[in-house]
């Protein structure tokens, strides 16, 4: 073979080495870098949040039977997961409150229902069945300390997954208002909530727990027990009344002291929970009234009770 041929041949394999180095090692840093910034923009557009509009609802009672018409940009405000008022409160609501306190004064026949809302992500650290019915209930009770009287207020709770909270987890305005006419001739709500009152009475709410205990847990239906009570003491003006029993263990005016200190932690635990300190009566009956054999642990630990009722 000529030595000319050989130079050739040389030269054609360099240029097949070099096209070979060329694919496996600037090609594939190449596309892998493609490929890299394809899957960033991938990734950034699934963790991208979707930014949702904060609710911020107007402060509204309107009377469509009357002539109260009543828009506020404020509102009564909540931390999510909370049931308590975010202070300060607005002049302007309570201004408007102050008002409205007016208007139902010289109307006694108009009502207003408070509707709480809550979304289905928070959490009910309430003694009532759902968030919503405490927020309404705190929203009540800010209307009863301003002279609006709690017998033409009622109150309901509506899971609404539609409000949504600023970055600072304040909810705005979660709450609605609806203005009615009551009818005079019609009794009917009235005897069926005095029927209900008193199925009260002959089945109280009864809590079993240690005094000194941090919190006390409530079951769905002592929830509810709890609103029933509520509604009986705001429609008909009696006091939610608390209760604290004891067995006939030790001696017996320290036993006293005992069923007094039981009912004084329910009653501090209902005024966090939003009833009025007002509404509320305690009383010890310690050993005299035991509803299980004291001669047993466990009829002695039936007797260790507390009773919240009405009078």
């Amino acid at each position: 073979m000529s030595k000319k041929t050989f130079y050739l041949l040389g030269i054609v394999l360099t240029i097949i080495l070099g096209t070979i180095l060329y694919y496996f090692l600037c090609c594939s840093v190449c596309c892998n870098a493609e490929k890299g910034a394809n899957n960033q923009d991938e990734t950034e557009s699934v963790v991208s949040p979707k930014l949702k509009e904060i609710t911020k609802n107007a402060f509204l009672i309107n009377d469509a039977n009357g002539d109260f018409n009543l828009k506020l940009n404020d509102n009564f405000n909540f931390k999510t997961s909370n049931f308590s008022i975010e202070e300060p409160v607005s002049k302007d609501i309570e201004n408007g409150v102050l008002k409205f306190k007016d208007y139902l004064i010289e109307n006694p026949l108009k009502n207003i229902n408070i509707t709480g809302f809550y979304r289905s992500d928070e959490t009910n650290n309430s003694a009532y069945p759902n968030l919503g019915l405490a927020r309404a209930n705190s929203v009540k009770n800010y209307f009863v300390l301003h002279g609006v009287s709690s017998k033409q207020i009622d109150t309901n709770g509506k899971l609404n997954d539609t409000i949504n909270p600023d970055e600072n987890s304040t909810l705005f305005g979660p709450v609605s208002f609806n203005m009615l006419t009551a009818d005079a001739s019609d009794t009917s709500s009235m005897e069926a909530l005095k029927t209900a009152c008193d199925a009260i009475k002959e089945n109280p709410l009864v809590l079993h727990f240690k005094t000194g205990q941090a919190s006390i847990n409530l079951t769905a239906e002592q929830r509810q027990k709890i609103a029933d009570i509520s509604h009986c003491v705001d429609k008909l003006g009696v006091k939610m009344q608390v209760i604290g029993h004891t067995d006939n263990t030790g001696d017996a005016a320290r036993n006293i002291v005992l069923g007094q200190e039981r009912a004084d932690f329910a009653k501090t635990y209902l005024t966090q929970n939003g009833i009025l300190d007002s509404n509320i009566e305690t009383l010890s009956q310690g050993p005299k009234v035991p509803v299980a054999d004291n001669a047993t642990e466990e009829g002695r630990a039936e007797n260790r009770r507390t009773v919240i009722t009405i009078n």
